[in-house]
């Protein structure tokens, strides 16, 4: 098996962490890690007490080193058609699950593992990371989720990338609005347990409601947007949680006093 689920309870729930471990072979993605990876984030969609999920690369080397090239060079148009059309599968489970995801980079991102990155919701960073998309070197276009790039990084940078097939460093990635923070290597751990504590900390409804309005305001025009907005802060009263949270709010300010 090339997945490992490990799950930290917080106090209003767990954050669960998926790792890719194919180390010899920079964690790149073949066929069958793909649908390893794809069981696995099918396995914690559904789980109620979930909070936030991390996905990260076994490894200080490698986050995903793109899709398995071995394999790639074996492909051809019907089954190539089927490769790309499984690890998309994949990024769309990503980026369907009901909590913030977080990407925990620690190494080389390129190709797919750079698209799997921008399906995350959050990308944290080692200072030692590397991102590219360098499927062009190969003979082939970066496809399927590469069309987020634009939105995260814009046109200009994401041709860049895609049309020269060149690296950049976890500083420029951080520069270009790609990466959200760096960190120091041995302490990326660290950023990452106090970043899902954070989430872990606001409310669990609310929460989920503002990943599915994130999903909706990719897809919306700007009105009807807002009016999916007006919705769901109307709905959010319907529970209890606005009233508890707001009581944990004035608890801690009276505190302060």
């Amino acid at each position: 098996m090339n997945v490992q689920l490990n799950s930290r309870a917080t106090g209003s729930g767990k954050i669960i962490t998926i790792t890719y471990d194919r180390q010899s072979k920079l964690n790149s993605l073949s066929a069958a890690g793909i649908a390893e990876l794809k069981t696995a984030f099918q396995e914690v969609a559904e789980d109620k007490e979930l909070r936030g999920l991390v996905f990260t690369g076994a490894g200080s080397k490698s986050f995903v080193g793109g899709a398995d090239i071995n394999e790639l060079n074996e492909l051809d148009e019907k089954t190539s058609r089927d490769f790309i059309t499984c690890l998309h599968e994949l990024f769309v489970l990503i980026r369907k699950i009901k909590v913030p995801t977080i990407a925990r980079v620690n190494g080389f991102s390129l190709g797919a593992g750079m698209e799997l990155a921008a399906a995350c919701d959050i990308r944290i960073a080692s200072d030692a990371a590397v991102f590219g998309m360098p499927e062009v070197k190969v003979g082939v276009p970066s496809v399927i989720e590469a069309a987020l790039l634009p939105r995260l990084i814009g046109w200009g940078r994401t041709n860049y990338l895609v049309l020269t097939g060149e690296n950049i460093d976890a500083k420029t990635a951080y520069e270009w609005g790609f990466v959200e923070k760096i960190s120091e290597t041995n302490n990326l751990d660290k950023e990452i347990d106090h970043l899902t504590d954070v989430i872990a900390n606001c409310g669990p409804l609310a929460t989920r409601n503002q990943k599915s309005l994130i999903n909706t305001w990719e897809k919306l025009p700007l009105e009807e947007a807002i009016t999916t907005g007006i919705d769901s802060f109307s709905s959010a009263f319907s529970t209890e949680e606005p009233q508890q949270m707001m009581k944990i709010f004035f608890d801690r300010k009276k505190s302060q006093k």
